[in-house]
């Protein structure tokens, strides 16, 4: 059997993904990055998008809106504000969400709240963005 790592997802609300893969891909800031097995330590921002989690011909489609990634040679954590299953997305909740998000943007917001609605709208958009290509 090929060599295995962890896969950690981690949001404000606690683990939403924790599983072994032989590789992943992340959504780094500035282009995808692929992490295989004993990839050397780094530090990475992530951009809003996909992570792909593969396990032999198995994959996991996790989306996520922005954040940060540690890698180690058996461990990859990703810390983020939102995550979801691309199974579990839904176009019209995504796209409702979007809509309200945008709303809220126009309000008098402290800058918590606005940075909040901003990954909340970020995280909206990466969701439509995966349906509609999934569709096409």
């Amino acid at each position: 059997m090929a060599a295995r790592f962890q896969l950690e997802i981690v949001t404000p609300e606690g683990r939403v993904y924790q599983r072994e893969v032989d590789m992943v891909v992340l959504p780094a800031a500035d282009g995808e990055l692929g992490i295989y097995p004993q990839h050397a330590p780094l530090m990475t921002l992530l951009g809003s998008g996909e992570i792909i989690a593969r396990r032999g011909a198995e994959e996991d489609r996790i989306l996520v809106t922005e954040g940060t990634a540690e890698v180690r040679a058996d461990r990859v954590s990703v810390l983020t504000v939102f995550a979801t299953n691309e199974a579990e997305v839904d176009e019209a909740r995504a796209e409702e969400a979007r809509r309200r998000a945008e709303e809220r943007l126009k309000e008098k917001l402290s800058p918590e709240e606005t940075a909040l609605v901003q990954a909340s709208l970020a995280h909206s958009l990466a969701q439509i963005k995966v349906k509609r290509r999934r569709k096409s």
